[in-house]
């Protein structure tokens, strides 16, 4: 059953499990909602007050939701298959948007959740989708950024980052080891989704920071290299992993913009 767009936040049941989310709207003039996909450790707690910033700039609804594993939705079986972030694409968010009711939505993912927005768009070919707006993506791995999560696990183990972790998580040890022992398995090297780009039908805003520590533009340079849809970029200057936080003012007046151009409201 869809949510009623004026519950701002609580529980959505998929696949028999529930996951918290938090909706800021609705959207205004009958535009599509903004469907947020978080990093591999965000929820929806670690979003901040980006969600009433997005909406405020664009007038859109936004809805934010913690995936399986992670803030206070329910946890899931370690360890996680390589291919979770495909599994999650094709096999979870489907009935996520069905939960959240809206006939059009715009993903906008960040890191993992970046790629999990692709692999949907590229792959699922749902007609809800009509825009998608990926941040620091991942398509296939990168020396720097195995080196970046592997310092995660360190600074993990140590106690410090579980600290942290334990106020934004019910389980903090299911959310990191779910996301650090994929990434780190041996497997994992030669994970690469790439060619799930050239499937993407509908418009396509990349941003990426210059110094992100867990990519290079390299995963931008795919996209453009691999699309078949109009598609835009914002690289930024003194910027890193997380461009919402770091260059907020920059990446807001860019989604405004292109969701002008491409989508309209």
């Amino acid at each position: 059953m869809a949510l009623a767009l004026g519950d701002d936040a609580g529980f959505i049941e998929v696949d028999d499990r529930q996951l918290e989310y938090r909706m800021i709207g609705p959207a205004r003039g009958g535009g599509p909602t903004m469907v947020l996909l978080h990093e591999g450790l965000g929820c929806v707690a670690l979003w901040r007050d980006f969600p009433e910033r997005l909406a405020a700039a664009t007038g859109l609804g936004v809805f934010a939701y913690s995936r399986a594993g992670y803030g206070q939705s329910d946890g899931v079986r370690l360890p996680r298959p390589l291919d979770y972030m495909t599994r999650e694409a094709r096999d979870v968010l489907p009935g996520v948007l069905e939960a959240v009711g809206a006939e059009q939505v715009v993903l906008m993912g960040h890191s993992d959740g970046a790629t999990i927005a692709a692999i949907h768009a590229g792959q699922v070919r749902d007609a809800r989708v009509k825009s998608v707006i990926l941040m620091a993506p991942h398509f296939f791995t990168e020396p720097a950024g195995l080196a970046a999560i592997a310092e995660a696990k360190r600074a993990y183990d140590a106690g410090g980052l579980r600290q942290r972790m334990v106020k934004y998580h019910r389980d903090p040890d299911n959310a990191f080891r779910g996301w650090n022992d994929a990434w780190l398995a041996d497997g994992f090297r030669a994970w690469n989704v790439a060619d799930v780009i050239g499937g993407i039908g509908v418009p396509l805003l990349a941003i990426q920071g210059e110094r992100d520590e867990y990519g290079t533009l390299a995963q931008i340079d795919e996209i453009e290299a691999r699309g078949n849809v109009p598609v835009e970029r914002l690289i930024l200057p003194d910027c890193g992993h997380a461009p919402q936080f770091d260059q907020p003012e920059a990446v807001l007046a860019a989604v405004e913009a292109f969701l002008s151009r491409r989508v309209g409201r």
